[in-house]
């Protein structure tokens, strides 16, 4: 049996099942907690680190998606420590790739771009990286811009776990690492890639998008990952 347990957020009483997360619980109590790599409908792995809160007792930082909760656990949300721990996550998202709004095909359409207002970043105080990284456009339909990703893994979870392709992975370690397909071939050269375009849509950046079309519609349409997540668990 489930249990139920009663914690606070916030100064806020709120309550859970012990199998939810302190991010989910935080929601369906109308708090909001920034987040970059989460996504209903795909695994949580705590990439991102802008959810990470404060619980009492508990001396470092924790990430929220992946935090269960506890009876009488108290949790805080938006502390002065926790605002400027995520402006820094931000402005090093931004130095740390090429990320030029100006030019992008997500301008006003990003989740980055959207979150550093919302959390508001204006300029970037760290040196810049200036990496040196490569576009693939390769694919008929679908092209890659590496300059724009942030490591969030929504792509390579989205095609393992809900498309079943397993194209996309992770390559090298560090400020090296980078998003491949199979084995590091050209994405247009896939065998396994499906051309489903679930990896586009839900790329919070401007890292993956669909050719030929103007900035002003390069939204991105994910509602369909949780039905289908949703779907997927009731054949099981």
């Amino acid at each position: 049996m489930t249990r139920v347990f009663t914690l606070t957020i916030d100064d806020r009483e709120a309550t859970g099942r012990e199998d939810e997360t302190i991010l989910q619980v935080a929601r369906d109590h109308g708090i909001t907690i920034p987040r970059l790599c989460q996504l209903d409908g795909l695994s949580n792995i705590g990439a991102c680190r802008l959810c990470v809160v404060e619980v009492r007792g508990v001396p470092k930082l924790l990430p929220a998606c992946t935090t269960f909760i506890n009876e009488g656990m108290e949790v805080y949300t938006n502390s002065e420590r926790l605002q400027k721990y995520r402006r820094t996550i931000i402005e090093m998202l931004f130095a740390e790739g090429n990320h030029i709004c100006s030019v992008c095909v997500a301008n006003g359409h990003c989740e980055l771009q959207s979150m550093a207002i919302q959390l508001g970043v204006d300029h970037i105080s760290l040196p810049y990286f200036y990496p040196k990284r490569t576009v693939d456009a390769s694919h008929e339909r679908y092209a890659l811009d590496r300059n724009r990703c942030i490591l969030c893994t929504r792509c390579v979870r989205v095609c393992a776990e809900i498309e079943g392709a397993h194209t996309w992975d992770l390559m090298a370690r560090g400020s090296q690492t980078t998003v491949i397909t199979d084995l590091h071939q050209p994405w247009g050269t896939s065998e396994s890639c499906t051309s489903c375009g679930k990896c586009v849509q839900v790329c919070p950046t401007g890292a993956l998008f669909e050719k030929g079309n103007a900035v002003g519609e390069m939204t991105k349409h994910n509602s369909f990952l949780k039905t289908l997540a949703e779907m997927r668990e009731n054949d099981k």
